[in-house]
């Protein structure tokens, strides 16, 4: 992904809220289907890390990433923004 493709992606997430919020008990199997199911419905998602989660953030976002096939576009504090392209999205189009 490209810097302008990200700034791009940074300025559409902007507005959004947090779809999926990541708790005490980190990444959970059911957190993790949660964001899946949330990137194949919309493609572009906030993820929340909640205070009384103590992991980090940016290693949340790398793990979820790879689990999802999914792109880190930015983490800012404990919000995370995803970004996986939905092919079948498209061709209904």
């Amino acid at each position: 992904m490209t810097s302008k493709e990200r700034a791009l992606l940074r300025s559409q997430a902007h507005h959004l809220e947090p779809i999926v919020h990541v708790g005490k008990d980190s990444l959970t199997p059911e957190v993790t289907a949660a964001v899946d199911e949330a990137l194949e419905a919309r493609e572009l998602i906030k993820v929340g890390v909640l205070k009384n989660c103590f992991d980090d953030p940016n290693e949340i976002a790398q793990i979820i990433a790879e689990r999802t096939k999914a792109q880190v576009v930015q983490v800012m504090g404990k919000k995370i923004t995803l970004y996986r392209k939905n092919n079948k999205k498209n061709d209904k189009r």
